[in-house]
């Protein structure tokens, strides 16, 4: 995927590496309505993968947030990560994998910055935070184990970028645009965030905990879709094999397939994320799409 280098001024990095510091971005307004089928973001319930255990994750995440399966880290393959040092363009550059992150990031704030301001809804930006193999979010600790995840209550998309040489050697998710997916699932958990789906799956779970997970897996279904649209909004960025690329890693990172990998019968009650079937068919339907309002996987319970 051929995107813009990031302007420093105008993306929010924090970069705990290693004593790189928090360092903010010019803000980018707009202005709000109702966005499509509005979203739901809800506290993750920890996935299990690789062994990992999922009582660790929940202690981490004390609030919430979003977990994708998976152990993290920090650069594209054959890289390793050095801490940033003081400034957003310094901790965008420290490698490849920083730097492809830093780019999705900014585009993802110009994609969705206008449809927000369309639809009439106030939109901030989320910030985009690095650390390795541990380190702190608004929602308790940040743990390599962890993956990938959002967190509500500081906006923050966290990243150990090793993740991303994980997915291209233990998980066969490869290619450039399939690491931007990754970033645009997290920031589609910022969508549902500032629109208040969030608080409205919270307050399903909290009636019906035995429905916790079936929610969260609406949630993941929808957040996948979100990053289609990123994609569909900027097609003419696209190149070829990368369609191709994101959907062979929401495959690949499917609870069915992930647990399949890991040893583990499929059990679709314990799914937090969706099966490789869902979530490949909820990108695709953005990316087809290119219209947030065809996300509403919280469609049929409003029937």
């Amino acid at each position: 995927m051929r995107l813009d280098d990031f302007d420093p001024s105008a993306i929010d990095v924090e970069d705990q590496r290693g004593g790189g510091g928090r360092f903010s971005r010019l803000p980018i307004g707009g202005a709000g309505g109702k966005i499509g089928c509005g979203t739901l973001v809800i506290t993750l319930i920890a996935a299990l993968v690789f062994g990992v255990d999922p009582q660790q994750m929940l202690g981490a995440l004390q609030q919430g947030g979003e977990v994708v399966p998976g152990q993290v880290g920090g650069a594209l393959p054959g890289q390793g990560a050095a801490a940033g040092s003081g400034s957003v363009s310094a901790s965008c550059m420290v490698d490849a994998a920083s730097r492809e992150s830093c780019n999705a990031l900014s585009s993802l704030n110009k994609t969705w910055a206008p449809i927000f301001q369309q639809a009439g809804v106030k939109f901030s930006q989320p910030k985009l935070v690095f650390y390795a193999q541990a380190g702190e979010s608004g929602c308790g600790a940040a743990q390599s184990a962890m993956g990938p995840f959002y967190c509500p209550s500081d906006n923050g998309i966290y990243l150990d970028t090793d993740f991303y040489r994980q997915m291209d050697s233990d998980l066969g998710a490869t290619g450039q645009f399939a690491r931007d997916y990754v970033i645009a699932h997290e920031y589609g958990h910022h969508i549902q965030n500032l629109t208040g789906i969030s608080e409205q799956v919270r307050t399903m779970q909290e009636r019906n905990p035995a429905a916790a997970n079936r929610l969260s897996v609406r949630l993941e279904l929808q957040a996948d879709c979100y990053a289609g649209v990123w994609a569909a909004k900027n097609r003419d960025r696209l190149e070829p094999g990368d369609m191709e690329s994101g959907l062979n890693a929401a495959h690949q990172i499917g609870d069915d397939t992930l647990m399949k990998n890991a040893g583990r019968r499929p059990v679709e009650a314990s799914f937090t994320h969706g099966s490789s079937a869902q979530r490949m068919t909820w990108l695709k339907k953005g990316m087809d799409s290119g219209n947030d309002n065809a996300c509403d996987t919280f469609a049929d319970l409003r029937k």
